[in-house]
């Protein structure tokens, strides 16, 4: 296991996000386009290789654990602005993200 500082962790910025809208996106077998709701911090894209775990369906309405202060990337001729945070099994076949057991405002700070 490779050990990082508190500092490092720290840089890193987790916020409750609501998946307001939901989408496969056309052309991939992985992919789905949502729009999350932050809060404060605004309704931002994210795409995520997770179409194989989860329908649109599943997660419209969920609100989850995200990293907002990831640099945006280009994926699929749009921007990515967050990522989902999740759980991989051992042997890889499942996924899943952390559904919250208590409501927490949008863009509520995870830490």
């Amino acid at each position: 296991m490779d050990y990082i500082e508190y500092t490092d962790f720290a840089k890193v910025d987790f916020r409750i996000g609501e998946i307001v809208e939901a989408k496969k996106v056309e052309d991939s077998e992985k992919l789905i386009r949502m729009r999350v709701d932050f809060g404060q911090l605004g309704i931002k894209t994210v795409f995520s290789g997770i179409a194989k775990h989860y329908s649109p369906e599943e997660l419209l309405n969920k609100k989850t654990v995200f990293v907002v202060n990831i640099k945006p990337r280009k994926i699929m001729g749009e921007e990515s602005e967050a990522m989902i945070f999740a759980g991989e099994s051992d042997d890889e076949k499942t996924i899943s993200i952390m559904i919250l057991d208590k409501d927490l405002s949008n863009g509520s700070k995870v830490f």
